[in-house]
């Protein structure tokens, strides 16, 4: 199996719109497994629409080498190629002064070779000078190519390719003019989830477009020539993904358009954990009979008058919890079991401040929009909740504000994020637990397992 990875030179390089038309034409011709840098939903699911498989989540602040290797080993076997997807430029990360977190950090552990995106607009040999400047960053890092963006006709591509494979001493495999199509559509926390986008009238056209036009740009042989034989990697002694003996639970994931950020290694991982997911909608279904429930984050305020619509699935979700079936809810869930989420005035376009009722497990109200927060989290979860205890590291991206009642009891408290108040997260309201915080399956496995046992015993009560 051949790797590679496709990273930027800044946020907004082009390198999601080029990662995605490459897997999409690459996918018409051989099995490509994607991967994303970084603790990101939506890119994924672009990435899994075109290629027909789950992409894979890697993160070196999350993850630790060993969870790294087998999250990449797992999601790529039977694949041709391994492609990854960077996440900001090269070397962003979690700190200022190591590449923890970074794209950079992902290539060095998994031994992959880098395209560089590089947004050229309005210069020509100071792009050399910004590839060079990569090169010599981190030598450790083994940027093989480069793809430029944002150019404005053949004078341009070629003074820029000049430069670049002269003193760089490597390719230019494409050189892509700013084109419509790859301006996605986006929200306040990045694009359209895919599986809500292609619901939509000329979404998967514009898709298809996208690579169309962008594979006239990039010669696709040399990019896949530039691609190198993905390093053995070694057997764990702690194995994630592991056949289990039986499948005895049954877990509800709330999985909608309203509903669907989760990493694809969750539904791995249930599964080893001897449980079968049942996916339902809060937006249009009955809650189905299951032992626990999660209710993952999403997009839930773009949704709000069907969601308090279903007065039925409210009522559920609330006698269920009551009556001690677990439930495990982050972000977007979290704000669903609220009282109500208030949109306030000026707000997608509203006149006035409207307000919608949710579940009510937990005591407050959600309120949007609120300051954009995305930031990694570190904490340490303590026991009284039906994940059990232990640290986690995790992440938060959200734009609204969880405002719980005083007496409200927290189980996450963190050293690094800001949680639902002050430095706690992970409400609990009896076997409800309820966070800012998405914790990644494999890095938080004991705490997932935990929940699953949570809901394996109250099933046998």
């Amino acid at each position: 199996m051949q790797s590679l990875m496709i990273s930027g030179d800044r946020s907004g390089s082009g390198k999601t719109s080029i990662t995605l038309a490459v897997a999409a034409l690459l996918s018409r011709k051989m099995k490509v497994q994607t991967f994303k840098v970084g603790m990101d939903y939506i890119d994924p699911s672009y990435l899994s629409g075109v290629t027909g498989r789950p992409c894979r989540n890697l993160d070196t602040f999350v993850m630790n080498g060993d969870e790294l290797g087998q999250v990449f080993s797992h999601g790529a076997a039977d694949a041709d190629l391994a492609l990854v997807e960077g996440v900001r430029g090269l070397f962003e990360g979690a700190e200022s002064l190591t590449d923890t977190g970074s794209s950079a950090a992902v290539a060095k552990a998994l031994g992959l070779p880098v395209i560089l995106v590089v947004s050229a607009r309005s210069i020509t040999r100071s792009a050399a000078a910004m590839v060079k400047g990569f090169q010599s960053f981190d030598p450790g890092v083994n940027i093989r190519g480069v793809i430029l963006n944002n150019v404005s006709g053949e004078q341009h591509i070629r003074k820029a390719t000049e430069a670049i494979e002269h003193h760089c001493h490597i390719p230019v495999i494409g050189a892509v003019p700013r084109l419509p199509e790859m301006e996605l559509t986006m929200r306040h926390l990045g694009l359209v989830p895919f599986l809500e986008g292609v619901t939509a009238p000329g979404f998967s056209e514009k898709i298809t477009t996208l690579a169309d036009r962008i594979a006239g740009h990039i010669d696709l042989d040399a990019l896949f020539s530039l691609s190198a034989c993905s390093p053995r990697v070694p057997e764990s002694r702690d194995p994630v993904f592991r056949r289990p003996e039986v499948i005895d639970v049954k877990i509800g994931v709330a999985l909608d358009e309203a509903f669907n950020f989760y990493y694809a290694d969750l539904f791995d991982l249930l599964h080893t954990c001897g449980a079968e997911y049942i996916p339902f909608s809060p937006v249009r279904d009955r809650l189905p009979e299951a032992d626990g429930y999660i209710i993952g984050g999403g997009y839930p305020e773009f949704f709000l008058a069907g969601l308090e619509a279903n007065e039925r699935m409210r009522d559920a979700v609330r006698e269920r919890a009551a009556s001690g079936v677990p439930f495990y809810t982050e972000c977007g869930g979290l704000m669903y079991l609220t009282d109500r989420i208030v949109v306030r005035a000026g707000w997608q376009e509203r006149e006035r401040d409207e307000s919608f009722s949710m579940c009510g497990i937990f005591s407050g109200e959600t309120v949007m929009p609120a300051r954009r927060v995305v930031s990694y989290v570190e904490g340490e979860c303590h026991g009284n909740n039906p994940l059990g205890s232990g640290h986690f590291r995790g992440h938060e991206f959200h734009y609204s504000d969880v405002l719980l009642s005083p007496d409200t009891k927290y189980s996450y408290i963190l050293s690094r994020g800001r949680g639902i108040s002050g430095n706690q997260d992970g409400a609990v309201s009896g076997n409800t637990l309820g966070s800012y915080t998405h914790l990644h399956p494999v890095a938080s496995r004991n705490l997932f397992s935990g929940f699953i046992g949570t809901c394996r015993r109250y099933s046998r009560a």
